[in-house]
């Protein structure tokens, strides 16, 4: 691995505010970090790129004092320090965000701002804090009622309530881990927006995003780590996105986005005047055996709503669903599944897994009567069995079977939430956004997998925010608009105008868009509906 990239120290005179110095952690026998460096600059963003399991989320716990490094050193403006907890990083103005914000919806905007402040003194100030709660929010150009109970706020204000608390807290460092990864368009340009204000205040950033198009728009300098170690520093000018991707996985990635299109069968799914009161109205189309349909729409669209009552769990008021040429009714999940239908949730963390509980329990928790011997006990060894199975097809990274899912970086996650609703044996597949918040390398693994499987004859319906993705991976796409079915579209004459044509109302020339850009994607297509 060739040595980090002499620091603008030694080229313009500025000290990092932080700079990580051959930083390494090992877990057992796991080499998480190798000799990685990263200097972090006043008034800079830089992206940290790496594919799951790059150890980017090491690095930025033992920033923030959540582990500490077997070696190296953490310095603060040239000096080294101690971070042994997330106080000791309070304490040096390092702080960080995440995809989810951690917010208390029974406080009000204001409490969650200053709540991890120590004053003393028995009583709280409301007047005072609301009052510099504003100051705070001021700062950022953003205006939120600060009395009100945080419970109704948006994702993306919650993500501004962080940065204020962090901003609060006088933060010199602020780390931003996956920040956009459940925001609309608009959300993400108001986000970047207090990105831009926070950089013009001398705050230094570490933004870490598996979106490419984002990273290029306002990173000053990119970082890549693969396998643990440090691969480049580079200002953004240097770096492309095809260099940034061979650096990430060591390989290039031409085979992204393909798909090898197979004779399809018959109508395995056909949906009549699907509809839910006030949700989605008059939803029709067929699905073949060995087809992926691809559902695509702009936030609002209540795309995934028409999964959840495919899957009984948000049931449909109107309408048919038939299966293999017989109506049926899917009232709860357990019709579905009896009849053949699986669904793999967006939100795999909160609704997919049972982080706690090893792969070998996950995957096997929707068929476990299976794995139930005639007195009722769990019979290991075929458990543990049929996990290996999947481990080895889906390249599941993990040592072994029994490891708690919660373990796993985030691709490998979802090769667990997919593994699991394939061994119930599925007829048709809902998959929805199958391949968000994971890197590169797990994304091209997924596509791979779908295209196995629909050349295997399984009927496959795709729920995604990602453009490109829709319509590479697609033999049609429907588009939906606030809950209603606009167009349905074959793969040979679907184009990024036509989706966005119809996901907005509008007619198609109110777009020029240029080939091979991904703009059209993310100027309104990532948020779920």
């Amino acid at each position: 691995m060739p040595e980090p990239a002499m620091s603008r120290q030694a080229t313009d005179g500025q000290m990092p505010v932080l700079e990580m110095v051959n930083i390494s952690k090992q877990f057992g026998g796991t080499q998480a970090l190798k000799d990685v460096s990263l200097p972090l600059y006043a008034g800079e963003v830089h992206a940290l790129l790496g594919e799951n399991g790059a150890g980017k989320s090491t690095l930025i716990k033992i920033m923030t004092g959540i582990q500490q490094q077997d070696t190296g050193e953490i310095l603060l403006d040239g000096k080294p320090v101690k971070v042994g907890s997330s106080q000791d990083a309070q304490r040096l103005g390092v702080a960080a965000i995440y995809q989810e914000p951690m917010i208390f919806p029974d406080l009000s905007v204001a409490e969650n701002i200053f709540i991890g402040h120590r004053k003393r003194g028995v009583f709280v100030d409301y007047r005072k804090m609301q009052r510099e709660a504003d100051e705070v929010l001021g700062r950022l150009g953003v205006s939120l009622d600060v009395g009100s109970p945080a419970r109704g706020l948006t994702l993306a204000e919650q993500q501004t309530v962080e940065i204020a608390k962090a901003i609060s807290l006088d933060v010199r460092v602020l780390i931003m881990d996956e920040p956009t990864a459940s925001l609309s368009a608009h959300e993400v340009r108001t986000l970047f927006r207090i990105v831009d204000t926070l950089r013009s205040q001398g705050v230094a950033i570490c933004f870490i995003s598996h979106r490419m198009e984002e990273v290029f728009e306002i990173a000053d300098r990119v970082t890549i780590l693969r396998d643990g170690q440090w691969v480049s520093t580079q200002p953004r000018s240097e770096v492309t996105p095809a260099s940034a991707i061979r650096g990430m996985v060591g390989r290039e990635v031409v085979e992204l986005f393909t798909r090898t299109r197979a004779p399809q069968g018959d109508v395995r799914l056909s949906v009549n005047n699907l509809s839910r009161e006030g949700v989605f109205y008059d939803i029709s189309f067929d699905l073949r055996a060995g087809e992926v349909l691809g559902f695509a729409g702009l936030v609002g669209a209540h795309r995934t709503d028409v999964g959840l009552a495919l899957f009984g769990i948000a049931p449909a008021d109107s309408g048919e669903i038939v299966l293999n040429g017989e109506a049926v009714s899917v009232t709860s999940p357990r019709d579905a599944m009896k009849l053949g239908i699986a669904y793999s949730t967006e939100d795999r963390r909160q609704l997919g897994l049972v982080l706690p509980m090893s792969i070998a329990s996950n995957i096997s928790l929707p068929s476990l009567p299976r794995y139930l011997s005639n007195f009722g006990f769990l019979r290991t060894e075929a458990e543990n069995a049929t996990a290996e199975q999947y481990r080895e097809h889906l390249r599941i990274r993990t040592p072994n079977v029994e490891t708690a899912t919660g373990k796993l970086s985030g691709g490998n996650q979802q090769k667990v939430v997919i593994s699991k609703w394939l061994e119930t044996h599925p007829k048709v597949l809902i998959l929805d956004e199958p391949t968000r918040g994971i890197d590169v390398g797990a994304k091209v693994e997924v596509h791979h997998l779908i295209d196995e499987l629909a050349a295997q004859g399984m009927a496959i319906i795709m729920i995604s925010s990602d453009l490109p993705e829709v319509l590479a991976m697609s033999d049609r796409v429907l588009v939906m608009r606030e809950g209603r079915q606009m167009a349905i579209y074959d793969h040979t004459e679907v184009t990024p105008q036509k989706v966005l044509s119809a996901a907005m109302g509008q007619a198609e020339d109110l777009f020029d868009f240029k080939p091979g850009t991904l703009d059209p994607a993310h100027d309104g297509t990532e948020a779920s509906a």
